[in-house]
């Protein structure tokens, strides 16, 4: 006889499934960056660069997921990469640690403002992502980077402390010889947990 094809069925009441989970449009009710997010859709459409695709998808993304970037760490990338333009969808920092900043060329959503004087003193540019639209729309001569996003305090608390083997750090009132720092984190306090 015909086969029947057995499929799995969806639970209604619990909603169905996920279809989709990335964003299409960003939280953010910021009216230039919407007026960007118009923009790149345009480009993301209309051009073959995958370059203006990702810039779109990184628009939409939440502060967690835009990490910021130090003036060091894009010029650590940016080393052989002379007459590039660095491409950060997110913040860029000031480093105090570095004494001579070298002249960049740098398109951002934003600038700290020690960070933007920095880049101007030697010589760079501070650019935006509509000038970067115009100069290079498919993206060409570009360096797309982007920040760590696990350099945040909070990831040091993901996990289970006092575990054997892991290294999470614990949530205490206070850093201090009376806070978690006796029984199962020293040898003479009944037994220390090996790493």
């Amino acid at each position: 006889g015909p086969q029947t094809r057995l499929t799995m069925g969806i639970d209604l009441k619990a909603g169905g499934r996920v279809k989709n989970t990335q964003r299409t449009a960003p939280k953010s009710e910021n009216p230039y960056l919407l007026l960007l997010v118009k923009l790149y859709r345009f480009l993301a459409r209309r051009t073959d660069a995958k370059f203006n695709k990702v810039v779109l998808k990184r628009l939409f993304m939440s502060r967690v997921n835009r990490p910021p970037m130090s003036i060091s760490r894009v010029s650590k990338f940016m080393k052989s990469k002379e007459g590039k333009i660095a491409v950060v969808v997110g913040t860029i920092t000031d480093d105090v640690r570095v004494l001579d900043c070298p002249k960049l060329r740098i398109c951002a959503l934003k600038f700290t403002d020690s960070a933007r004087a920095r880049i101007l003193r030697a010589g760079g540019e501070c650019l935006t992502f509509d000038q970067l639209a115009l100069m290079c729309p498919t993206g060409e001569g570009t360096v797309l980077l982007r920040g760590p996003k696990n350099a945040r305090e909070s990831v040091r608390h993901f996990g289970a402390p006092g575990a054997s083997g892991s290294h999470v750090k614990p949530y205490i009132r206070s850093k201090g010889r009376k806070f978690e720092k006796a029984r199962g984190r020293r040898n003479s306090r009944g037994f220390k947990v090996k790493a």
